[in-house]
């Protein structure tokens, strides 16, 4: 039988567990947990908002170094603007 997860404030912190001390939520993180519960129709924010701010943040620090990695390895610029990719292919095909 499978096992259901536990709602997260039922569980106890790992970073305390851990000895680590408490992340805080900067201004910007907190108004974009603001909005989030705001749009759930919610006053202010609970802690699955919170969650959610810093698992983005957590998800965005963690991609930050491999997509750094994979542009230095292929060397070229993602997009070019129109007038270049059209003298490009004229180049090739005479």
């Amino acid at each position: 039988m499978a096992r259901t997860p536990r709602a997260p404030w039922s569980k106890a912190n790992p970073r305390k567990h851990a000895g680590k001390a408490s992340t805080h939520l900067t201004p910007a993180e907190k108004a974009t947990a603001k909005a989030r519960a705001r749009r759930a129709g919610r006053r202010y924010p609970n802690l699955v908002d919170n969650m959610r701010v810093l698992a983005k943040k957590a998800a965005k620090t963690k991609t930050s170094g491999r997509k750094r990695a994979a542009k230095s390895k292929t060397g070229k610029s993602v997009s070019k603007p129109a007038s270049r990719r059209t003298s490009a292919v004229r180049k090739t095909a005479k």
